[in-house]
Protein backbone atom coordinates (compact mmCIF):
# COMPACT_ATOMS: atom_id res chain seq x y z
CA UNK A 1 0.00 0.00 0.00
CA UNK A 2 1.76 3.83 -0.62
CA UNK A 3 2.04 6.07 1.51
CA UNK A 4 -0.52 9.09 0.70
CA UNK A 5 0.17 12.93 1.35
CA UNK A 6 -1.69 15.07 3.52
CA UNK A 7 -2.53 16.92 -0.06
CA UNK A 8 -4.27 13.67 -0.90
CA UNK A 9 -5.52 13.13 2.47
CA UNK A 10 -7.27 16.59 2.50
CA UNK A 11 -8.88 15.63 -0.92
CA UNK A 12 -10.23 12.86 -0.06
CA UNK A 13 -11.40 14.13 3.00
CA UNK A 14 -13.52 16.77 0.88
CA UNK A 15 -14.58 14.54 -1.45
CA UNK A 16 -16.33 13.09 1.72
CA UNK A 17 -17.38 16.48 2.80
CA UNK A 18 -18.92 17.06 -0.31
CA UNK A 19 -21.17 13.77 -0.67
CA UNK A 20 -22.30 14.39 2.66
CA UNK A 21 -23.50 17.59 2.46
CA UNK A 22 -24.83 17.43 -0.67
CA UNK A 23 -26.69 14.25 0.30
CA UNK A 24 -29.68 13.70 -0.84
CA UNK A 25 -32.12 10.62 0.62
CA UNK A 26 -33.98 8.43 -1.53
CA UNK A 27 -37.09 6.69 -0.95
CA UNK A 28 -36.03 3.35 0.74
CA UNK A 29 -32.70 4.68 2.12
CA UNK A 30 -33.96 4.91 5.57
CA UNK A 31 -35.60 1.92 5.19
CA UNK A 32 -32.68 -0.46 4.75
CA UNK A 33 -31.05 -2.84 7.00
CA UNK A 34 -28.26 -2.02 9.29
CA UNK A 35 -25.39 -3.99 8.64
CA UNK A 36 -25.19 -6.16 11.84
CA UNK A 37 -22.13 -4.98 13.21
CA UNK A 38 -23.65 -1.86 13.79
CA UNK A 39 -27.42 -2.75 14.71
CA UNK A 40 -25.01 -4.44 17.65
CA UNK A 41 -23.25 -0.99 18.19
CA UNK A 42 -26.43 0.62 18.27
CA UNK A 43 -28.35 -1.41 20.36
CA UNK A 44 -25.02 -1.27 22.83
CA UNK A 45 -26.15 2.36 22.74
CA UNK A 46 -29.26 2.72 23.55
CA UNK A 47 -28.74 -0.10 26.17
CA UNK A 48 -26.82 2.25 27.79
CA UNK A 49 -28.52 5.17 27.34
CA UNK A 50 -31.42 3.83 28.77
CA UNK A 51 -29.39 2.86 31.60
CA UNK A 52 -28.32 6.24 32.51
CA UNK A 53 -32.45 6.96 32.06
CA UNK A 54 -32.93 5.08 34.49
CA UNK A 55 -30.36 5.50 37.14
CA UNK A 56 -31.47 8.92 36.99
CA UNK A 57 -35.23 8.33 37.55
CA UNK A 58 -34.19 5.93 40.34
CA UNK A 59 -32.13 8.96 41.93
CA UNK A 60 -34.79 11.35 41.34
CA UNK A 61 -37.34 9.09 43.20
CA UNK A 62 -35.33 8.27 45.59
CA UNK A 63 -34.58 11.98 46.24
CA UNK A 64 -38.72 12.38 46.65
CA UNK A 65 -38.54 9.67 49.39
CA UNK A 66 -39.91 6.74 47.12
CA UNK A 67 -39.11 3.08 48.68
CA UNK A 68 -36.68 0.86 47.63
CA UNK A 69 -39.52 -1.86 46.94
CA UNK A 70 -41.77 0.41 44.65
CA UNK A 71 -38.63 1.46 43.01
CA UNK A 72 -38.14 -2.38 42.38
CA UNK A 73 -41.37 -3.48 41.68
CA UNK A 74 -41.08 -0.49 38.90
CA UNK A 75 -38.20 -1.75 37.55
CA UNK A 76 -39.73 -5.59 37.51
CA UNK A 77 -37.21 -6.46 40.42
CA UNK A 78 -37.44 -7.07 44.45
CA UNK A 79 -36.25 -3.84 46.65
CA UNK A 80 -33.19 -5.06 47.75
CA UNK A 81 -32.28 -5.63 44.07
CA UNK A 82 -33.17 -2.07 43.21
CA UNK A 83 -31.32 -1.07 46.05
CA UNK A 84 -27.98 -3.12 45.46
CA UNK A 85 -27.76 -1.93 41.67
CA UNK A 86 -28.64 1.27 42.48
CA UNK A 87 -27.83 2.72 46.17
CA UNK A 88 -24.70 4.20 45.24
CA UNK A 89 -26.11 6.34 42.21
CA UNK A 90 -29.13 7.36 44.90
Amino acid sequence: MSRRSIADIEARAGQFADAFENYDPRPGDRDGPLPPVMAVALAAWRRDAAERELAEAVREARGRRVSWREVGAAIGTSGEAARQRYAANA
